[in-house]
């Protein structure tokens, strides 16, 4: 059965001045889903972010969280979501357990109700050690741990990260994505970035969007890819390459020399196919492959990798507008 749809903007716009900032997007999120918004820096991200999560009105179009119209009930709807924005703002004088507590009270949390809360986040964030520290003197990493707690105090339903992982190092990147990535089926959760190889590691959907406008809302349903196929066979590599070529359907064949290859180019190497979409073609590789005396060693389909896919949109968007 279907999930309901918790987030539902439809034709959503921003102008500042005459300068449209996001133009006519629409799209849903289901509830338990971990959606990424992909795009460049200056994209409209943040600014969807923003008007989602109440910060910013919107020039027209509506927004919907959980059956509410954000214009007309944004309290309400502000206490569905928990927010991180981007640069993880908090006050540095203040200790982590000063500002969690603070944080609780304006989330409409007191008494044992907001010490259960304090308690719950730091547990699960693993603050307790830096609960009487100063905000001002934490890692980078922990403050963004701070920020996330604080987006969790009240136990919202929705959680909004605006680029989450942003100069953060590969130890702290990697402890904030497998959090993100644990909320799966827990929460809903819409996480915005500009770094498409963490948006392809945290999203169950990606969007992706470019000036302003959604060029699809799930990128890896997006279009008819042709099939393409990484073979790994022990043989001399010029006769490969010409065996391969001459079977019905393959448009080009092309010695892997990367990683992908594992830098090999002798006689035990790895060969990319790209072919037409026919159902026939994978046996008809390994058939010419065994037939030739040749060993296969593997042969695997390879789908298309959200950066072959960000690259195809957004070039076939560009070269559309300058047209």
């Amino acid at each position: 059965m279907p999930q309901p749809e918790v987030i539902v903007v439809d034709r959503l716009v921003k102008r500042y001045g005459r300068r449209p900032a996001v133009r006519e997007v629409s799209f849903s999120i289901c509830e338990g889903e971990v959606v990424g918004l992909l795009g460049p820096n200056g994209s409209g991200k943040s600014t969807i972010i923003r008007i989602l999560t109440g910060y910013l009105p919107p020039s027209a179009g509506t927004v919907r969280i959980r059956g509410r119209d954000l214009a007309e009930d944004s309290l309400t709807v502000r206490s569905y979501i928990g927010y991180v924005p981007e640069d993880a703002p908090a006050y540095d004088g203040m200790r982590v357990g000063e500002f969690l507590r603070f944080m609780a009270e304006i989330k409409w949390l007191s008494g044992k109700a907001a010490s259960t809360a304090v308690e719950s986040v730091c547990e699960r964030l693993a603050l307790e050690s830096v609960l009487n520290v100063g905000i001002g003197k934490l890692s980078r990493g922990f403050r963004q741990r701070v920020a996330i707690a604080q987006a969790l105090l009240n136990d919202p339903p929705i959680l909004v990260f605006d680029e989450p992982t942003n100069a953060l190092d590969a130890y702290q990147v990697i402890a904030i994505r497998d959090l993100i990535r644990s909320f799966a089926g827990e929460r809903t959760v819409l996480v915005a970035s500009h770094v498409l190889n963490e948006i392809e590691k945290i999203a169950t959907r990606v969007m992706i969007l470019l000036d302003g406008k959604l060029l699809t809302s799930d990128a890896k349903a997006e279009g008819q890819w042709d099939p393409r196929f990484r073979l790994h066979i022990a043989g001399p590599p010029q006769e490969v390459v010409t065996v391969l070529g001459k079977v019905s359907g393959v448009r080009s064949v092309e010695i892997e020399t990367g990683a992908a290859g594992q830098g090999r180019v002798d006689s035990d190497g790895s060969y990319l196919v790209a072919a037409e979409a026919t159902p026939e073609v994978a046996a008809e590789l390994a058939k010419s492959v065994v037939n030739r005396g040749f060993s296969l060693i593997e042969l695997i389909e390879v789908k298309p990798d959200l950066e072959h896919i960000f690259l195809d949109l957004t070039r076939h968007t560009m070269e559309a507008r300058a047209a």
